[in-house]
């Protein structure tokens, strides 16, 4: 395989929603973490602490989430007893955030036939979140819930790191907060401490090319958009 350059990695880097069976060694596993630990924090803290869960440990991890979030949709009143350990999103969404989400989720919708109102579509393509979208491999990531808000920043530099890291490797990615909804199923199946919050979860394997979803691409905002210039 060709090596890629660190901008081709970093701008070839996107959410993969469909991936093949094809296994990731642990070698190649390991690799990724030696790297990616090498993203700054502040004074060396490190506060990154990661569970990789594959094979029937996968299998039985996404059969229990997906029971929880088949039955919400059944009795909605159980959404209350799934609750993430810190928020992700802001409470009331305003411009230009909501606008961006909304030509998000309705691109990706409408590329997979999916309209509005439509929720059994909608459902059974957000429930591929809680089955890796078919990767080998999906690590879950947690914090020391002492820790402050500067470490979750450091955790962005460290997980920015993991998925490049990874496209280097001819790898891919999908970074996914959707998880954290199910902490409760999750933190005590991998065996987390008491001390520990999950960040989110991470799909790892290799990109199904022939499915459509992947043919996806999110917008950016041109740089002078969001650059000021001080002189």
């Amino acid at each position: 395989m060709k090596s890629l350059t660190v901008e081709d990695a970093i701008t070839s880097r996107k959410s993969v929603r469909a991936f093949t069976k094809e296994n990731v060694s642990k070698e190649t596993i390991t690799k990724l973490f030696n790297i990616s630990a090498r993203a700054p924090s502040g004074t060396n803290t490190q506060p990154w602490k990661a569970y990789v869960v594959e094979g029937g440990a996968l299998a039985d991890l996404c059969a229990k989430v997906c029971a929880a979030y088949d039955s919400i949709a059944t009795n909605p009143e159980l959404e209350k007893e799934y609750q993430a350990g810190y928020d992700y999103y802001p409470s009331k969404w305003f411009s230009p955030y909501i606008d961006r989400r909304r030509e998000n989720g309705w691109s990706l919708y409408g590329l997979l036939g999916i309209t509005k109102g439509d929720k059994d579509k909608m459902h059974a393509q957000h429930r591929k979140n809680f089955e890796a979208f078919g990767a080998p491999v999906c690590i879950f990531f947690t914090i020391d819930k002492d820790l402050g808000r500067g470490s979750m920043l450091d955790y962005g530099m460290f997980l920015q790191s993991l998925m490049v890291a990874a496209r280097g490797e001819g790898l891919d990615t999908c970074p996914q907060a959707a998880w954290n909804h199910y902490s409760k199923i999750i933190l005590p199946f991998i065996g987390a401490k008491e001390n520990e919050m999950l960040v989110c979860g991470m799909a790892l394997g290799y990109a199904n090319k022939t499915d459509i979803v992947n043919t996806f691409h999110t917008p950016r905002v041109a740089a002078e958009e969001f650059i000021t210039w001080l002189s």
